[in-house]
């Protein structure tokens, strides 16, 4: 079973401590929110996970074998990561884009075999992309862009995915279709670390919630008991309490 393991990470920009120790693991069949105060290394600590960071102490483990040890193209593989912004500097289509996701697999000016076109529907299909995906990135809604983003993700096929506040500039709906997705990749053996603020939408979806405070993990573990009343007034200054009036709601599709 693939496992992306950190110990011990730490880093600093500048005199600013951001990541002071951190121990997170990610397992392949499981996902798992890393919440925690904007500002708090969330971003950072994924980046350090992928290997396009370097820490200053501490290691990353894909496989038991270290990160750093994995040429690019095999651990591009092996993960896939959606950035919290997309850069689009040309006019690609949405398809052309998901289509990136399939470099890892082909050889240099290899055009896409049948198993990369159906990879690329596949992707497409799970986020429901299908009706825009023929047309300029330039041309779609911030929404529509984020699925786009997550669709070429999801077109590696890689076991472990990293994303980076998935559920922004989505709608409630495609919010909701997002985070069910992400939970029914259990089945595929794919392992899931996203970022998000909605803790009330994406927690309850989610195996397990590591919290991201003061540069280490404070609590990791099934969303009930990471969350608790106590642990969220530390980690984000606000009190928790009983639902009044009209939110939050347990919404469904």
């Amino acid at each position: 079973m693939t496992a992306l393991v950190a110990k011990g990470i730490e880093l600093s920009r500048g005199s600013r401590r951001i990541l002071a120790g951190v121990d997170l693991q990610l397992r392949a069949g499981e996902v798992v929110l890393l919440a925690g105060r904007n500002g708090a290394g969330k971003s950072t600590l994924l980046r350090v996970l992928l290997g396009s960071e370097r820490a200053a102490s501490g290691t990353v483990q894909l496989g038991g074998r270290d990160l750093a040890a994995w040429p690019p193209r095999e651990r591009a593989r092996e993960i896939a990561y959606v950035p919290q912004e997309g850069d689009h500097p040309f006019e690609f289509t949405g398809r052309e884009l998901v289509a990136m996701g399939r470099h890892p697999h082909l050889h240099r000016d290899q055009p896409p075999q049948l198993r990369d076109l159906e990879a690329i529907e596949r992707a497409l299909v799970a986020v429901g992309a299908t009706d825009f995906a023929d047309r300029s990135v330039a041309t779609l809604s911030g929404g529509e862009q984020r699925r786009i983003a997550i669709a070429r993700a999801l077109a590696t096929e890689a076991k472990l995915l990293l994303l980076d506040e998935p559920t922004s500039n989505l709608d409630l709906e495609h919010a909701l279709q997002l985070v069910h997705m992400l939970r029914d990749l259990r089945g595929c053996g794919v392992g899931v670390l996203l970022t998000a603020h909605d803790l009330n939408l994406v927690a309850p979806h989610c195996d397990r919630v590591a919290l991201l405070h003061d540069g280490r993990i404070c609590a990791d573990d099934v969303p009930t008991s990471a969350l608790t009343a106590e642990r969220v007034l530390t980690v984000f200054g606000v009190r928790a309490e009983h639902a009044a009036g009209y939110f939050p709601r347990d919404f469904r599709l």
